[in-house]
């Protein structure tokens, strides 16, 4: 299965995601997280996955090289060395990991974390990324698609996802996946409110009658708690779900960015 996870800055996507990585990371005989903004550490500490921190030295690897990391490492989060690798020099690495993944015959799991850095519509779509969404579920590999930017993100990375995992967005920003979804698109706008008689009953809140689109919980402490989303598939399957009940034994370490505080004015 290709799952597009997707949601606005803020929403708590990576500690969802990794909820999905966590749960699933022993369904795989390996799993590969490539992790761009160093969130997964959680993983490591708790024992699912090895840690690499990939930076100068390993920017340098050939794909025989990641392939023998990777067979020696199944279950593993490569972490971008932010300091020392931008976001080029990033996606050419991943793009050398794909093909080692590529050439492993095994079932396994592919996260791509900020995936429109990886494979940016801007850019024409590495072979091996490509390959990763259009070939890798008949040769055994799932992948999981994670990013804010839909407008960002290749389409063909978007159609190939045969799931998806969508949040909450402001305005128009869910406008790439209005195709894929067959609902009202306006229920990931937090702000917005539809009519309940338009909406499929498994979509509605549960125990609330408004508003009726997404939204997002935080404590006294204006930390976010929990977010809503909408799963569906390309089987039909749609459901609405509640991270505020997700339990996970790893921590994330994701953080949810700092606020801007207006001034008093006169």
């Amino acid at each position: 299965m290709n799952l597009g996870f997707i949601a606005q800055s803020g929403w708590g996507k990576g500690y969802h995601a990794q909820s999905w990585m966590e749960s699933n990371a022993k369904e795989y005989e390996a799993m590969v997280v490539l992790d761009y903004c160093a969130e997964y550490r959680g993983l490591v500490t708790e024992g699912i996955a090895d840690h690499l921190i990939v930076g100068p030295v390993e920017a340098q690897w050939s794909v025989q090289d990641w392939m023998a990391v990777l067979r020696a490492n199944p279950h593993i989060v490569l972490e971008r060395h932010k300091a020392k690798i931008g976001t080029d020099r990033w996606r050419e690495i991943c793009t050398r990991i794909a093909s080692a993944l590529r050439r492993l015959d095994r079932d396994q799991i592919v996260v791509v974390d900020e995936a429109h850095f990886v494979a940016p519509q801007r850019e024409k779509l590495p072979k091996p990324i490509k390959e990763l969404a259009t070939t890798g579920r008949g040769a055994g590999t799932s992948t999981m698609w994670v990013t804010q930017r839909t407008a960002e993100i290749d389409k063909t990375i978007l159609t190939q996802c045969q799931a998806r995992m969508i949040g909450g967005f402001d305005g128009g920003e869910i406008g790439p996946l209005e195709k894929a979804i067959s609902y009202p698109a306006e229920l990931h706008n937090p702000a917005e409110n539809p009519d309940p008689a338009r909406l499929p009953d498994e979509l509605l809140p549960d125990g609330r009658e408004r508003p009726t689109s997404l939204q997002k919980h935080k404590n006294d402490d204006g930390q976010t708690v929990g977010s809503e989303w909408i799963y569906s598939d390309d089987d039909g399957n749609r459901r609405r779900v509640d991270t505020g009940g997700v339990k996970m034994s790893s921590t994330h370490y994701g953080s949810e960015g700092n606020d801007l505080n207006p001034p008093e004015y006169a």
